[in-house]
């Protein structure tokens, strides 16, 4: 049930008339005078731009609705709602401040500001380093880099996902946004990731494989003169008291056990006030084999956190899972996702190592805390 759709309507309300009509005209001018429906069609693109604008506006924000049951007693309840509201919302227009406070009211509920946010929910905890978004079947992780700062590591599917995730976790400077492949369910919600934030570099895979998909990342990193880079085994970068190393992909194109864009994922080894976190992307068992053969992968120990690859599916090299012995394992994963992630086999294993497992599609977002030997974990 949408919380913005009455306002945006207003909003949008006057931008109708000259959309309809200039569209009409449009309609009628195209078969005889083309440059003339060009030019009509230009004047329509101002309202119904802002109409579009404004449609955007309200659907990101994070509390634009309210998830309502889809059956006959849920239609009943909404109907019983909406006479209660409309009862005691008669009567509140008798008290001005008192409906002033109630629009008020609704519009923290609507926007969310991450500041009062935290205080009511507790998220994110405090100090937290590392965070997984809750994006669906698809994933994004966050790397905290010091106040309002982070390293985005892929976007998930969805914009709106990835923007309201940021939100949350009060991010508004992105020095590097590293994009493991190019997958949809990795980096269609970029647009949500971009959205009103200063980014100062895309960091990708060499494999540009999907095509569409790599053409789309390159197209908005272009419109907004973000720098993009490859990465590449052995890089090793810091920002405050972040640092990580890529162990995956090597120099070269065709890296050995690469089957496609899951094998060519950036794979990197992070490191955060004492915690290890060893992120694998979309890496299948030939690729994590090489991994381990590799120069980089060869030192590869225990780490803290393990972002288990390709949303936990059956595919996982048991030797790598016993070399990381993760205490804690993230999957990103959707709800009833038709793929059957994670798979039973891959949580028993990990489980088995004495790793404490946490899924998106059953705790939500997941956020990682602490130093040293504290390991502290805390959901949204």
């Amino acid at each position: 049930v949408s919380l913005v759709a009455v306002p945006c309507n207003l909003l949008v309300e006057f931008a109708v008339a000259p959309a309809t009509v200039l569209g009409f005209a449009t309609l009628a001018t195209a078969p005889w005078a083309m440059p003339v429906a060009k030019a009509l069609a230009w004047c329509a693109s101002w309202p119904t731009g802002w109409i579009a604008d404004i449609a955007r506006a309200g659907a990101a924000l994070p509390g634009g609705g309210v998830d309502w049951p889809g059956s006959w007693t849920g239609a009943l309840l909404l109907a019983l709602v909406i006479a209660v509201v409309v009862l005691v919302g008669r009567r509140l227009l008798r008290h001005p401040w008192l409906s002033a406070a109630c629009g008020v009211l609704l519009l923290l509920v609507m926007v969310q500001p991450p500041p009062l946010t935290r205080v009511i929910t507790g998220w994110p905890p405090p100090g937290w380093r590392f965070a997984m978004c809750d994006v669906g079947q698809g994933d994004a992780m966050v790397l905290a880099a010091g106040d309002g700062t982070g390293v985005v590591v892929d976007a998930g599917p969805d914009p709106t996902l990835a923007d309201r995730c940021l939100r949350a976790l009060g991010i508004t400077r992105i020095p590097l946004v590293v994009l493991t492949h190019f997958h949809a369910d990795h980096v269609a919600g970029l647009p949500g990731v971009l959205r009103g934030r200063s980014v100062g570099a895309i960091e990708t895979t060499g494999f540009e494989e999907p095509l569409d998909q790599a053409e789309s990342v390159h197209r908005q990193a272009a419109a907004r003169r973000i720098p993009v880079t490859r990465a590449v085994a052995g890089e090793r970068r810091r920002t405050g008291a972040l640092d990580w190393q890529v162990l995956w992909p090597p120099p070269e194109r065709a890296a050995p056990g690469a089957e496609g864009p899951n094998d060519a994922s950036v794979t990197l080894l992070v490191r955060s006030a004492g915690l290890t976190l060893l992120m694998l992307g979309d890496l299948e068992p030939p690729a994590q084999q090489a991994l381990l053969r590799s120069p980089t992968g060869a030192g590869l120990g225990s780490v803290d956190v393990l972002k288990v690859a390709h949303h936990g599916s059956a595919y996982q090299d048991p030797d790598l899972i016993r070399r990381v012995s993760p205490r804690l394992a993230l999957i990103s994963c959707g709800a009833d996702n038709p793929y059957g992630h994670p798979a039973p086999s891959t949580v028993a294993a990990l489980r088995a190592g004495g790793a404490e497992v946490l899924r998106t599609d059953e705790d939500g977002a997941v956020a990682v805390a602490g130093g040293g030997e504290s390991l502290l974990v805390a959901g949204d």
